[in-house]
């Protein structure tokens, strides 16, 4: 870890509304996968640090759960943890998806914490997707956004292509306070390997059968062996609540597991840059969301 002494270095907690794109601009700002984004909402479970450098800042990015009315016990812990990781920052970014008509009543509720937090930290509005946004829209978006909280400042992305990305970099750096870096310039996320890896499996799940299987799965590494040569053999758990969900999952002689394996593996390859071995089974664990080890595993209160 460098010693610099004009280094700056913080948290930026990046929130707003399920599939606003928060995992897709936290990816984009650090240049690597460390987030899964999937079109289903509730991709994110808990706080996810994110770790990008620019010239002698190293911003550490908190990829939070989306921000919505929670029922159960589960999404209440998601909802949680992404209020504690707006706390816990240096700054707040709020992402926004442009495309929405306007603001429901959850992000009303969401704005008007956000304009008590302002009083005490930088709090950036980021509009996303405006690729697909006339600008009078955009315009007019934006003022009655800022009309409910003064944001610090406003900024208009595609965190898909990267357009705008750096700009709003720039900001967290000018924003940052001077201090050592908390990590090595080589690591790009926190999260355990283990964490991880089941985190990509867990996107595959949801990209190839979003529209047949609920969020209420989780995927677990039960095993991992690191070979002399750098090879990593790997045994994964998909956790299902039902018995009909396992064979969607499996799929025709076990098909639909085959496939989701080999993407997910070619993800793991890419992203350890080296050979991964991976086998996958799944298991119907009906009381999974009440497991209080799931919840200390991935940092949630489980009494919330």
């Amino acid at each position: 870890m460098s010693e610099n002494p004009n280094q700056k270095c913080g948290f930026v907690a990046v929130i707003g509304a399920p599939n606003a794109g928060k995992s897709t601009l936290v990816n984009q700002l650090v240049g690597s996968k460390v987030s899964i984004v999937s079109p289903k909402v509730q991709t994110t479970r808990a706080r996810v640090l994110g770790i990008a450098l620019k010239d002698n800042a190293q911003i550490i990015l908190m990829d939070t759960p989306g921000l919505f009315s929670a029922s159960t016990r589960l999404e209440r812990a998601m909802v949680g943890a992404a209020w504690t990781g707006a706390e816990d920052g240096d700054m707040v970014a709020y992402l926004f998806d442009s495309k929405k008509k306007g603001p429901n009543k959850t992000d009303l509720q969401t704005m008007e914490r956000l304009a008590e937090m302002v009083k005490s930290r930088p709090v950036f509005l980021v509009l996303n997707k405006v690729d697909a946004i006339a600008k009078p829209k955009l315009l007019e978006l934006t003022a009655k956004l800022n009309a409910l909280c003064p944001f610090t400042a406003t900024f208009m992305i595609s965190a898909l292509t990267g357009d705008g990305v750096q700009d709003v970099l720039k900001e967290f750096v000018k924003n940052l306070p001077e201090g050592a870096w908390h990590y090595d310039e080589d690591q790009v996320s926190d999260m355990p390997m283990r964490l991880l890896a089941a985190e990509m499996t867990r996107e595959q799940v949801f990209l190839q059968l979003h529209e047949e299987v609920p969020y209420e799965i989780t995927v677990e590494t039960e095993t991992w062996e690191q070979f002399d040569n750098g090879d990593v053999k790997l045994s994964q758990v998909i956790h299902v609540t039902r018995e009909n969900l396992k064979a969607i999952i499996l799929g025709k002689g076990g098909s639909r597991l085959k496939e989701i394996g080999a993407r997910a593996r070619a993800e793991l390859e890419k992203m350890m840059e080296t050979t991964v071995h991976l086998k996958l089974f799944v298991r119907v664990s009906t009381k999974w969301k009440d497991d209080p080890h799931y919840y200390a595993e991935w940092g949630l209160d489980s009494g919330a």
